[in-house]
């Protein structure tokens, strides 16, 4: 079962089908549908854009079509959000992680900013405050919003089966919104993304539950193939 917003699982989807083929029939259920929004923010030189998700990249792309003015280059945290700033029109590159992983990109860069980090309502890290904190001035805008939806009817009538279901969790709010529509009857073979997803994820209940080596989605088709080969231990 697949809760990411739905292109993002649409994607995932396909790479599922890459890799397993027919072994596995995935179920699309976004928990969350994004709603863009149009804050103000200081004028400022800023030198780039920071972006923490596929979301923030296209909330810059369409605050960018109304006339806003925003830096040409975005600090990415991974490679998808670099792909999709560029498709965007942005000069992105990728921190290849997790917010940590782009704190240390960018304060081991000598950059000094300022910078300007487009984000999402519930974004987890405090990017701009720990920026600032160590001298590298940087101010946050909330230009999306991601909106709870409720399951699917086909979701629902899985969950409620005896059949396993394998979740891929992509986040910890994404964790925490299908735990809140519990419980399930279904036996749950969770694969999260990290370990802040794992801990949301374990209000579920789960029969089994693995956590992706890395914070991406290649690794994140591992930790399904993980739960493929032994669903049990």
């Amino acid at each position: 079962m697949l809760t990411r917003p739905a292109d993002q699982a649409a994607r995932f989807a396909q790479d599922l089908a890459a890799r397993f083929g027919n072994r596995l029939r995935p179920v699309i259920s976004p928990l969350m549908v994004p709603r863009f929004l149009a804050p103000d923010w200081p004028d400022a030189p800023y030198a780039a854009l920071i972006l923490t998700s596929e979301t923030g990249a296209e909330a810059a792309a369409r605050l960018r079509a109304a006339g806003r003015a925003l830096p040409d280059r975005a600090i990415c945290v991974g490679d998808r959000t670099a792909q999709a700033a560029r498709a965007a029109g942005f000069s992105a590159t990728s921190a290849q992680g997790d917010a940590e992983a782009l704190l240390a990109h960018i304060l081991g860069s000598g950059e000094s900013g300022p910078f300007l980090h487009l984000r999402g309502r519930d974004a987890r890290g405090d990017i701009a405050p720990r920026l600032a904190a160590q001298g590298r001035p940087a101010h946050a805008a909330i230009v999306y919003a991601q909106e709870a939806q409720p399951l699917t009817d086909a979701a629902r009538h899985v969950l409620a089966g005896q059949d396993a279901v394998i979740v891929p969790l992509f986040s910890p709010r994404t964790a925490a919104l299908l735990a809140e529509r519990g419980p399930f009857a279904a036996p749950l073979l969770v694969a999260a993304i990290s370990p802040a997803a794992a801990a949301r994820a374990d209000a579920l209940a789960p029969t089994r539950l693995v956590t992706a080596g890395r914070p991406d989605a290649a690794a994140m088709l591992d930790a399904v193939e993980s739960l493929i080969s032994d669903p049990a231990s």
